[in-house]
């Protein structure tokens, strides 16, 4: 051993030191199948284990600050916001009843999300998604009116289900629109869409049912857009007010005691939130879920880091990036924070 130092410091120039960071280490199943302590092993897994394992611990720590007074946090009025955005495909996922368990349990406190995700959780209300094949021969599933999503299969005919329930919804809100000023904004109008679905099994349900707001920027980049493009030729001049909800969403960042910020994907909803923190100098913690990279410039593949240079995460924000794809571990994120500490996690 020392004959190899020696050599390290002579011929190499180095000068060794002791890593006194914790061992690699994995789980080693002759204990039985415990799932929770393979969980818990992934601190010391790993590559993208480790950063999964830290994505737990932060969400830990919002939720920690959620129940207001304890031992880090004696300010009764000092609790963590937690702002959380999807991507359409989330919706069209299995990670939609991941989702719906965190609005029905009031567990986060407002939602960034893209009009794909609005729509395919009210046509799944009204109808269903089928499992479908990557590999698919596209030209002829188009044949059979059948739209695919990755490997998840969608009938064309959910589309016209959809645009029989909704467009009787926006008869009446353009009605109030005309006899009592209304004037809706995105949020205003996913909180009447879940209102009027009444179903369970939906998220935007249990979000108007617990006043959490859902902010869609991009409210009619999808097939809501197109129905009010439709609608418009019977009823010009039905109004939908972007700015209301950007006024909502900066105040509820910029009056936040404490941010934190749940990610999954890029793109508008990973922006609109991150800007929305700007107005308080950033936030305190983030985890982001997804597999883009810096080198396109993209804002979905930005280091977490890039964020600081914007004021969009605090100088001494603590964050994660875990290389993924959601579905593979948003729910086993759930199942060791918000389902792990039902209680705590719980809006108080």
């Amino acid at each position: 051993m020392q004959k190899a130092e020696e050599q390290y410091q002579t011929l190499y120039k180095l000068q060794p030191e002791p890593v006194t960071t914790p061992e690699i280490k994995g789980y080693d199943f002759n204990q039985g199948v415990d799932f929770d302590a393979l969980l818990n092993s992934y601190a010391n897994f790993g590559l993208q284990a480790t950063q999964l394992s830290t994505a737990i611990d932060l969400i830990n720590k919002m939720i920690h600050w959620r129940m207001g007074p304890n031992e880090d946090n004696e300010d009764p009025n000092t609790r963590c916001t937690i702002f959380l955005g999807y991507t359409s495909n989330m919706v069209s996922s299995g990670n939609r009843d991941i989702i719906r368990y965190l609005a029905q349990h009031k567990m986060i406190d407002a939602i960034v999300t893209t009009a794909g995700a609005i729509e395919e959780d009210l046509m799944k209300c009204i109808s269903t998604f089928h499992k479908g094949d990557w590999q698919a021969n596209d030209k002829e599933i188009r044949l059979k009116a059948i739209c695919r999503i990755g490997n998840i299969y969608v009938p064309a005919a959910n589309y016209g289900k959809l645009e029989d329930w909704l467009l009787p919804v926006f008869q009446e809100m353009y009605k109030e629109q005309k006899e009592k000023g209304t004037i809706w904004s995105p949020s205003s109008m996913i909180k009447r869409f879940g209102e009027k679905i009444n179903d369970e099994r939906s998220i935007y349900y249990w979000c108007a049912k617990n006043n959490i707001p859902v902010y869609c920027p991009a409210l009619t980049d999808g097939a809501i857009g197109d129905m009010m493009f439709y609608f418009n030729y019977k009823e010009e001049g039905f109004i939908c007010d972007i700015l209301q909800d950007v006024v909502a969403l900066n105040k509820k960042a910029m009056f936040a005691k404490k941010s934190g910020l749940i990610i999954l994907g890029g793109g508008v909803v990973k922006h609109h939130i991150m800007n929305a923190n700007i107005w308080r100098n950033g936030a305190d913690w983030a985890v982001f879920v997804n597999t883009g990279i810096q080198y396109d410039g993209s804002d979905a593949g930005a280091k977490p880091s890039e964020g600081i240079t914007w004021g969009k995460l605090r100088i001494d924000a603590e964050y994660v990036k875990v290389f993924s794809e959601a579905t593979l571990v948003f729910p086993l994120i759930v199942a060791q924070t918000f389902a792990k500490h039902f209680q705590e996690a719980k809006r108080v």
